[in-house]
């Protein structure tokens, strides 16, 4: 089925959030800080994606967008590639803070299964996350495992809640002698029933014939496999991509009349570039 493109508006702040948060949750475009990185940058970015409706969709949402971005690496406070606002404790092995990510949204209107339903939103996801270091991986990568509990939030809906997701994963990194990085995870998505709802529920006021009522249940939600790929082209400007496949094989909302495929991907690409940095180095 031929691809679907969707438009959507924001308020100038919710964009802003939407765009660090949707980039950020990329995994590739905002580097990770080892120690010796400056302490703050400012610089912007622009990020082309091509993803699934929602896990279980036969459709695809395309986007693209170009924000400004800020990072921060404090010892504590931190706003960097994927957390934000706190971390609480690090040691060898162990390090907890608030993570975050998202996904667009797309119009109902345009998605043959949810035709005359209410739209998905863009929805971040902010909540506590335990990172735990399993020490080296294959060709002088590293291995951890990440276990984030997060509440979703619709911010096209005045950042109405959405529920709660878990989402389990492993996680390989590896940085080659060429100034690549690599990183690689598999994971699995569960949900409570108030955020199955919103992508899988169908009311007896939305049900047709060719899309019966169904009650939507907590449980998986899907499996994930995923990849990025970064390396900096000069001081200022990098370069990033990114690869994703889910699976509703198995999940607890597999029989919903709103899936329609078992797998799908998502895919994006873009650059940074590095307005202003501190002299000060951040110590990890």
């Amino acid at each position: 089925m031929k691809p679907a493109s969707h438009c959507f508006t924001l308020s100038p702040s919710a964009a802003s959030v939407a765009g660090l948060v949707l980039a950020a949750s990329s995994g590739a475009v905002l580097a990770q800080a080892p120690a010796g990185q400056p302490l703050w940058e400012v610089g912007g970015f622009a990020l082309g994606v091509s993803q699934q409706a929602y896990p279980g969709s036969d459709q695809r949402v395309n986007r693209a967008l170009a924000l400004p971005y800020f990072v921060y690496r404090g010892e504590v406070l931190r706003a960097d590639r994927d957390t934000v606002g706190l971390r609480a404790f690090k040691t060898r092995d162990f390090e907890l803070d608030v993570g975050f990510a998202g996904s667009f949204g797309s119009n109902s209107d345009r998605i043959d299964a949810r035709q005359g339903m209410k739209d998905l939103g863009t929805l971040v996801e902010l909540g506590p996350r335990l990172k735990w270091n399993l020490g080296a991986g294959p060709a002088g990568g590293s291995l951890r495992a990440e276990l984030p509990l997060r509440a979703v939030f619709d911010i096209s809906d005045s950042f109405a809640h959405r529920g709660l997701s878990f989402e389990p994963e492993l996680v390989y990194d590896r940085r080659s002698q060429g100034g690549w990085r690599y990183n690689a995870s598999i994971g699995a998505i569960v949900a409570d029933r108030k955020l199955a709802r919103t992508f899988y529920e169908v009311s007896a006021a939305e049900a047709t014939l060719a899309r019966p009522a169904y009650t939507a249940q907590s449980g998986l939600v899907g499996w994930r496999l995923a990849t990025s790929v970064s390396r900096s082209l000069t001081p200022d400007w990098r370069l990033f991509g990114f690869a994703r496949i889910d699976s509703v094989a198995g999940s607890a909302n597999k029989n919903s009349p709103l899936v329609r495929q078992t797998t799908g991907a998502t895919i994006g690409i873009g650059v940074t570039y590095t307005w202003m940095r501190s002299s000060e180095r951040a110590r990890d």
